[in-house]
Parts: structure tokens; C-alpha cells; sequence
């Protein structure tokens, strides 16, 4: 049956050739009148777990930005629906589906980094929602005053905190102070911005191991501060839409993958967290 469809099509496009008739002209004006922004100042990744209705929510509102914006959605095509309501909501030229096969966080944020071409990335959960875009703006302000600042969340900045006698490591505290931006040991998303040339330079990729999912960007964060970059907290003043798709189908294997990666995560940096603590300390002593 399939053969038969390819020769009828076949035939069909040998027609429309030879006779001229086609569905649509296209000239490099139409081209020119997309808009299409080459190297754009901000790149944003979004994650999307059968939650195409809040990420439509959120999609006018990053467009009023500005011109220098790239869209990035990631689809995790469990749901031929909710693919097709993301295809058909994304009409600029700077916004792009990008679908996976239920790959998860690991494998599918790392592919997006290199796809987009913002200067700046900033990966969001399919569950984030803000009041107007002035967490982009502050997060820019704070990239260019600290060129080693590699990344920067706006959710919570954190400790890691390690079990010895487990030999295993969870989601740290809350690092205290109240400023409106501090050096902190690791963030979490969303949104964590990435400064892409150092993330390219430096960083190279999210780490494999951690795949699918869980603690990656925990172990970022940490090898960003032993390779001489810098990672921060902002108040980025996000609210949630409703339980993250990819938390709210996966329950179970969370709490499998936090035991692997928690593991993982202790023997390769419970004998660095103190190294990694005063460097932070250092940071905003200066900062002070």
C-alpha cells in the first residue's frame, strides 16, 4: 500500500512540474517578509509535556519582548494533540517544534542548546508563568555585569547537600540572604539562562549519565564553578500554571531516578562542595 501511495504521488509532482501548476509562488520577498531574526539576542526552550493549552498562555506574552527573541518548544509526542496545537501556534519565523519521543529533560534541553542561536537560553517547564517580561530584562542586566556568569537561575538558589553515611546527595537548602542577586552553589529550572558561548566553550554538554532525567542540572551547576565560571540566583517572580507534565506523569520514576542520581552525584562532588562553597563565598564578598 505504501509503494502504491509513493508511485501515485510520484506521478502527481511529475505532473505539477511539467505543467507549472503549483499550490504557491515562492520568492526570496515572501522569504524576506518572514522576518526571520539570524542570530537573536535571547533564545527561550520550553519544555512541553501535554501541556500545549499553557504554553499557548504564555506564548503572547514572550513575543512582546521584542524582535531579538527565538521560541524554542520542545514536544515529547506522546500526544498527536497537543503536537498539532503547538505546530499550528507557532507562526513566526523565530519559533520552532522541535518533537522527541518521550526522551525527557537530559537528552532534549541539551539538543535544544545547540539548536538555538540566542546569545542567551533560558529553559523553562511547561508549568512556568510570569506577569510581563521583565525577568528577561533583569536576567540580560546580570550577564553583563558578570562576563564569568556562565548561569543563572530564577527559581531557587541552592546548596547540595550530601548523606555520608549513605553516600548519596538530595536538593540542597535554600541559600540564604536577600538581596535581589546572589553567587549560589546550583540552580534549578525554571527558568535557569545559560550564557551560550561559555555553556559551548567551557561546558560542552549536559551530562549523559544523569539521563533521563533528574539532579543534571545540579551536577551543571558544580562543574561550572571548577571550571573558573560563575552560577546565580534572581528573583525571576514566576508563578505556576499547574503541576510540570513531565513531574506530573512521572512520579515513580522520580523517586527511582533521584536514588541513581543522587548516588552518581555524591561520588563525583562530595569531596568538592567545600572547594565549590568558598568560591561562592569569594564571589559575593565582592559582590557585597
Amino acid at each position: 500500500m505504501f509503494d502504491i501511495r509513493l508511485f501515485i504521488e510520484k506521478l502527481k509532482l511529475s505532473f505539477q512540474k511539467r505543467t507549472g501548476v503549483v499550490q504557491a509562488k515562492k520568492s526570496y520577498a515572501t522569504w524576506l517578509a518572514k522576518g526571520y531574526v539570524k542570530e537573536p539576542l535571547v533564545s527561550i526552550v520550553l519544555q512541553s509535556h501535554n501541556k500545549s493549552l499553557q504554553i499557548r498562555h504564555i506564548l503572547p506574552k514572550l513575543r512582546a519582548w521584542g524582535d531579538s527573541l527565538e521560541i524554542v518548544i520542545i514536544d515529547d509526542g506522546s500526544d498527536i494533540s497537543h503536537t498539532q496545537a503547538l505546530a499550528e501556534s507557532l507562526t513566526g519565523a523565530n519559533e520552532f517544534l522541535v518533537r522527541a519521543n518521550d526522551l525527557y529533560e537530559n537528552v532534549t534541553y541539551d539538543k535544544a542548546i545547540r539548536f538555538a542561536n540566542g546569545k542567551y537560553i533560558a529553559l523553562l517547564q511547561d508549568d512556568d508563568d510570569f506577569d510581563d517580561t521583565s525577568w528577561i530584562d533583569n536576567a540580560l542586566r546580570y550577564f553583563d555585569a558578570h562576563p564569568h556568569l556562565a548561569i543563572l537561575g530564577g527559581k531557587d538558589g541552592l546548596d547540595m547537600e550530601f548523606e555520608h553515611d549513605r553516600q548519596t546527595a538530595h536538593g540542597g537548602k535554600k541559600a540564604d540572604g536577600d538581596r535581589e542577586f546572589l553567587f549560589v552553589v546550583s540552580v534549578n529550572r525554571a527558568p535557569m539562562w545559560l550564557n551560550k558561548e561559555l555553556f559551548c566553550r567551557h561546558l560542552h554538554h549536559i551530562d549523559f549519565s544523569f539521563a533521563p532525567f533528574q539532579f543534571d542540572d545540579y551536577e551543571l551547576c558544580a562543574r561550572a564553578w571548577l571550571q573558573g565560571l560563575q552560577v546565580g540566583w534572581y528573583d525571576a517572580k514566576f508563578k505556576s500554571l499547574s503541576v510540570g507534565g513531565m513531574r506530573l506523569w512521572n512520579g515513580s520514576f522520580t523517586q527511582e531516578q533521584t536514588q541513581r542520581n543522587g548516588k552518581r552525584l555524591y561520588a563525583m562532588y562530595a569531596d568538592k562542595i567545600e572547594e565549590i562553597r568558598k568560591k561562592v563565598e569569594a564571589c559575593n564578598a565582592l559582590e557585597a
